[in-house]
């Protein structure tokens, strides 16, 4: 299988919802994700098989030394083939170009071996307040 990652790929709402709802086993409410990404995001990138969307992450910044992954997902029927590693190595490329020094996340514990044995995140201490 051929997998192509594509860079600030032109944003499908229903499309990328669709996906995020998969991936999360959420309800299928659609996100108004291109006007989101647009105006916040550094960057974002697509992983498609023959043109579908299988795979996607979100890059965003603080303007500065600090970026932060978030959203990364990918379509259950194509879990475990190492499209996530490579959608955040991706993030992380563009993070460096951009001039960043960290690149962070939050994740679920169920996601540790994921994020630091295969993507190679270190554990920090972070706090986290609801807000809502």
């Amino acid at each position: 299988m051929s997998v192509e990652f594509v860079v600030r790929f032109p944003v499908d709402d229903q499309v990328l919802s669709a996906l995020h709802a998969a991936a999360f086993d959420g309800p299928p409410e659609v996100t108004p994700w291109a006007e989101r990404l647009e105006r916040r995001a550094l960057s974002w990138i697509g992983a498609f098989s023959n043109d579908v969307l299988v795979g996607f992450v979100q890059l965003c910044w603080d303007g500065g030394a600090h970026a932060f992954v978030l959203d990364t997902a990918v379509h259950p029927e194509f879990g475990r083939q190492g499209i996530g590693q490579r959608l955040v190595a991706a993030a992380a490329e563009e993070a460096r170009k951009a001039g960043c020094e960290w690149l962070h996340v939050d994740f679920e514990p169920h996601l540790t071996a994921f994020y630091l044995e295969a993507c190679g995140f270190r554990p920090t201490d972070a706090g986290l307040l609801k807000l809502r």
